[in-house]
């Protein structure tokens, strides 16, 4: 079962007066990466590089922003790979310090300086959501609402037309024991138009 971060954690090493400042945290998709990489940049305005590395399946990224190509984003994302985590972003601010540290030494500090902070980095597992979509008569509405806050389920949205639709996320292993129950309580008025769809 993968694992995904309960909070960020940084590091910091310092090579041949470079400095490397690290930070994995938990991060949901490429969009939300970018938005916090551009917030890095405001804050360390005079950093010759901002290297980062998402795992967050189909948007995963590895980039090296100018160090030569492989050095930096690339082996950040083998680290993140290596630990079995989804849904972390890496990143690794760069002061350079003047001294030239060779392919060999930037595929060592930026991995370093990931590894580090995984050292003390909180892990939990990844929960995989599932998304159900019911439709109920009006009579139903209230009892509906109720076993869905009863289950912990999140409700995503309600339409009212002929017909109120449903749209929740609760995790993926109570998803069947949930609609069985709606069904079972629903007596035959319960539809689901979208079966079981998986997310995260």
């Amino acid at each position: 079962m993968s694992q995904t971060l309960a909070a960020p954690v940084h590091s910091e090493i310092i090579i041949k007066k470079s400095r490397f400042i690290g930070c994995v945290q938990p991060m949901p998709d490429r969009a939300s990466a970018q938005a916090h990489v551009d917030a890095l940049w405001k804050q360390h305005p005079g950093a010759a590089h901002i290297c980062w590395a998402l795992l967050a399946g189909g948007q995963s990224a590895a980039v090296d922003d100018g160090e030569p190509g492989g050095t930096a984003g690339r082996p950040m994302l083998d680290v993140l790979r290596h630990q079995d985590l989804e849904g972390v972003l890496a990143t690794v601010v760069r002061y350079f310090g003047g001294v030239k540290l060779g392919a060999g030494g930037l595929v060592r500090a930026y991995t370093d300086c990931v590894a580090q902070a995984l050292l003390h980095a909180p892990k939990v597992q990844l929960q995989r959501m599932a998304t159900l979509q019911c439709q109920v008569p009006y009579a139903l509405e209230g009892l509906l609402r109720r076993e869905i806050e009863a289950a912990g389920a999140e409700l995503l949205g309600v339409q009212h037309g002929s017909l109120v639709t449903l749209q929740l996320r609760l995790p993926q292993t109570q998803a069947s024991a949930f609609v069985q129950r709606i069904n079972d309580l629903g007596q035959g008025r319960v539809g689901w138009p979208d079966q079981l769809t998986g997310g995260s």
